[in-house]
């Protein structure tokens, strides 16, 4: 398993109790989610993204950043391999333009996926996870619909009627708000400092609330509300 960690603020936040100095933070957790990091910082202008197929507590770079960072928007991922060998290609956060995307669980079912993806996706694949697959899937619901929301909605509604998919919870986002979906794997959330968290599990001592199994969430503002728009599903021949 992966571990995942996203906040939505109205102003930069300090990032470093979460992801370098906390007795659970991604940095602390890293020894046993070993095979890459990535953190994506948003300016309010556009996405930096840095990642490595190492170990996030033993590497300068990571705790360079970590230990820094601040921002108002960001996704930060810590990898424990399952599908894909330990190599840049494989290491999340993904970005595709305005997009990024992290991913925590195993899809024995990304090929029931790949059949909905566009072609124009697909191509985009670089590496070979079925994270990166998924992050297709979800781009292509998103082309097809009239809004982000539904286009959001619409995929994981799809996901959700297919158990035998797997494990879906991710984080993704437009550099404006955050959505946060759990399917198989658990994802908190937490109210710090006008900024609303998202993680794996709790980092901090701090009061944090499990969301439900299935459920969609998203983060804008500082806040975190429901999501779960009821879009019908229609698809694109891929």
């Amino acid at each position: 398993m992966c571990r995942m960690f996203g906040v939505v603020a109205t102003q930069p936040v300090a990032l470093h109790a979460f992801l370098w100095e906390g007795a659970r933070s991604l940095a602390a957790l890293s020894s046993e989610h070993c095979d890459g990091w990535g953190i994506a910082l948003h300016d309010a202008s556009a996405w930096s993204v840095e990642k490595r197929p190492t170990c996030a507590g033993q590497c300068a770079q990571y705790r360079e950043i970590a230990s820094t960072a601040t921002a108002a928007h960001a996704i930060a991922h810590i990898r424990k391999k399952t599908v894909g060998e330990t190599k840049l290609s494989n290491t999340h956060p993904f970005r595709r333009d305005r997009f990024v995307f992290a991913h925590n669980g195993t899809m024995p079912g990304v090929a029931t996926l790949q059949a909905r993806t566009s072609r124009s996706r697909l191509a985009e694949i670089a590496g070979d996870t079925d994270s990166e697959r998924l992050f297709a899937f979800i781009l292509t619901s998103v082309d097809d619909a009239p809004s982000l929301s539904q286009g959001v909605a619409r995929a994981t509604a799809e996901l959700r009627r297919g158990p035998a998919i797997g494990s879906a919870s991710f984080l993704f986002s437009d550099g404006a708000r955050m959505f946060a979906f759990r399917q198989g794997r658990t994802l908190f959330t937490m109210a710090h400092q006008r900024a609303a968290i998202v993680a794996s599990e709790p980092l901090t001592s701090d009061a944090w609330r499990e969301l439900p199994d299935g459920s969609l969430t998203e983060l804008v503002s500082g806040e975190c509300r429901p999501c779960d728009v009821d879009v019908p599903s229609s698809r694109r021949a891929a």
